[in-house]
């Protein structure tokens, strides 16, 4: 599992104030954890569904400052049962639903809903969020409208949507979604990555640049 765009806007993105404990659903390699224990003092726990990236993940944790703070668990999130809350809930999650599957079995699991619908995530999310919690996630564009419906079903709301372009003159292609229990105000704005190939906007650079070697 490669590190990829997404998971670095994602752990970049999430708001991370006052939060002591994290749940990171379908780690892959750990980039999202490990960023999240980076810029706060939280606990993160790490669930992933393939065998082989969350051995990778487990490796990344140890070999990591953060170690000491993240748990990684084998397993899907339908079998994953915590023994508590937490404040913040994270995904970067399988969104391919009718598009065409590789051959690589690991790359389907982390690809396609398959695996992990978004009503089962939402539902999960709802279930083990705490009170006053925060669930981040990016998902596709194309379905954030679908996707917000479903969280309204399990009484989650945004209350802050960034919205992602590779370039000024491209479709918007991500959507960084928060929810919460409470219905509040949705902050909405756009997030634009380049200005051309390799050439970064301030916005991206300001948010990203902790997280890169050369930025």
């Amino acid at each position: 599992m490669k590190v990829g765009t997404d998971g670095v806007l994602l752990g970049a993105w999430v708001n991370v104030e006052n939060v002591r404990n994290s749940l990171d659903i379908g780690t892959g390699t750990g980039v999202i954890s490990l960023m999240l224990a980076q810029r706060s003092n939280t606990t993160v726990c790490a669930i992933e569904i393939e065998e082989d990236a969350y051995h990778q993940a487990n490796e990344n944790f140890e070999n990591s400052t953060w170690g000491h703070r993240i748990s990684a668990t084998h397993s899907s999130l339908q079998d994953y049962t915590p023994n508590n809350t937490f404040d913040l809930i994270v995904s970067n999650p399988p969104f391919f639903i009718n598009s065409y599957k590789a051959t690589d079995k690991n790359r389907n699991l982390a690809r396609h809903t398959d695996s992990l619908s978004f009503s089962e995530l939402l539902s999960f999310t709802s279930k083990n969020l705490s009170e006053n919690g925060r669930a981040s996630f990016i998902i596709p564009f194309d379905a954030e409208v679908s996707f917000i419906g479903i969280a309204k079903l399990n009484k989650l709301y945004p209350s802050k949507i960034t919205r992602v372009k590779g370039t000024e003159n491209t479709q918007i292609k991500r959507s960084l979604i928060e929810l919460q229990f409470a219905k509040l105000q949705t902050a909405e704005d756009l997030l634009i990555i380049e200005i051309s190939r390799h050439l970064y906007t301030k916005e991206y650079i300001e948010l990203t640049k902790d997280f890169y070697l050369k930025m």
